[in-house]
């Protein structure tokens, strides 16, 4: 049977329509909003920072900031646990915006009056109201669609996400084309108040649903910790070790450019068409992941598409040319949102008290590795490129097989008990 263009392109238009009908409920478009200007807020401040640093103080405050934007979601998420509970409303989460809003705007004169100590001093504390907010507010995404769309409005999120770091470079180099550097900031100040007023706006419009015994093989205490959440679902503590090991691992692929130039010769216009093709591959890979329902049990795709991301960062090292680079840079970015659609809908299975510890755990996991991959990991790959792709590649490989494996192995041995669904912590008045 012939294979016509349009069978592949109704599908997707359905997806797209997907998500503008989760977009037509108020509530979804209010935290919808507030992660958009959120996001695009982070991608301008992440360019104007770290050019900041690097202009006035070298690459060595670059990796500074690096560590001290962090080191608080480190700090927060091993020991912060009361802290974090306090900022599980709406409210709060605009009040830490509007916090973040100040900083941000108060950037400049930071650096004008403290120096590279000022700079520092202000990355730490937005990455307390990051740490603050970010698992936050994720926990609070499923609350407000039904079970079944879980995994669309994981998809539609994940999309903001992806959009902004492709849009956010690229806005910020026009706007520095009519403005100073300090007015990213500005304009990131602009963004963070945006968010805190449709999280006000959406605060009015929804009320704490009551309290639901929960039942199930996902019912969790509401005060658990992190180890009685992960001992009595080993599967997610799977899950979060192959996380970890896997953004520890793939942090070769920041040696890209070194690749590229000691392996086919190219230079700075390759490296740019393999970051466009990895993010047009991460866009169209996310109409898929966000649309098409996965198996079950999650956390075994997850390792899987781990094991599939090794795979293709092991083959990246063999490349002999740029247009099977290019090619494996679209495959590459079309798997990532299929990991972070299926880890935010295995999440939504908890409580939402649960679902913000996890979340909060796994931030600290992904910061703690990333962090201290990025330490040294870029700078070997560098003197080694390949070596160090098919090195990195094979090991993500290994514990993704592992990984599911394991979950499976855990799935069969225990009795299969229909999930139960997420209970709303958030009901829409209207």
């Amino acid at each position: 049977m012939a294979v016509r263009c349009w069978d592949f392109v109704l599908p997707g238009a359905e997806w797209i329509m997907r998500y503008v009908r989760l977009l037509r409920r108020g509530p979804v478009l209010l935290l919808w909003g507030a992660q958009t200007a959120s996001v695009f807020g982070d991608r301008l401040y992440a360019m104007a920072v770290m050019w900041m640093a690097w202009e006035h103080a070298g690459a060595g405050a670059m990796g500074l900031m690096a560590v001290a934007e962090s080191l608080p979601y480190i700090v927060l998420g091993t020991v912060g646990r009361r802290m974090m509970d306090r900022f599980a409303s709406l409210r709060a989460l605009a009040v830490v915006d509007a916090v973040r809003l100040v900083l941000v705007a108060a950037l400049p004169w930071a650096w004008a009056e403290f120096g590279t100590v000022g700079l520092i001093a202000s990355a730490a504390l937005l990455g307390v109201g990051g740490a603050l907010f970010d698992p936050n507010l994720g926990a609070m995404v499923p609350d407000l669609v039904r079970p079944g769309e879980v995994q669309a409005v994981s998809g539609l999120m994940d999309l903001t996400g992806r959009i902004a770091r492709i849009a956010g470079p690229g806005a910020a180099g026009l706007l520095l084309a009519v403005m100073p550097l300090a007015g990213l900031f500005w304009v990131d100040a602009a963004t963070f108040a945006v968010s805190a007023l449709a999280l006000v706006l959406l605060a009015a419009r929804v009320r704490p649903a009551p309290a639901v015994p929960q039942t199930g093989p996902r019912a969790v205490g509401v005060r658990s910790g992190a180890w009685s959440l992960v001992r009595t679902h080993p599967d997610t503590g799977v899950v979060l070790a192959v996380h970890g090991i896997g953004i520890f691992a793939g942090a070769v692929s920041l040696a890209m450019p070194a690749l590229l130039a000691a392996r086919l010769g190219a230079g700075a216009s390759a490296y740019a068409a393999v970051l466009a093709c990895t993010g047009a591959g991460a866009l169209a890979g996310n109409l898929v992941a966000g649309n098409v329902r996965l198996p079950a049990p999650l956390t075994a795709v997850y390792c899987g598409v781990w094991a599939v991301s090794g795979l293709v960062l092991a083959a990246t090292g063999l490349a002999g040319s740029l247009p099977v680079l290019l090619a494996l840079s679209v495959l590459s970015g079309a798997v990532s949102p299929f990991l972070q659609i299926a880890l935010s809908t295995h999440f939504a299975l908890f409580p939402p008290a649960a679902r913000r510890r996890l979340l909060t755990v796994d931030l600290t996991v992904i910061r703690t590795c990333g962090t201290v991959s990025m330490l040294f990991v870029p700078g070997l790959a560098a003197s080694g490129p390949r070596a160090a792709f098919l090195v990195g590649g094979l090991a993500v490989v290994v514990v993704g097989v592992a990984g599911a494996v394991l979950v499976l192995g855990l799935a069969r041995g225990r009795r299969p008990v229909p999930e139960v669904e997420p209970v709303p912590e958030l009901a829409a008045r209207d």
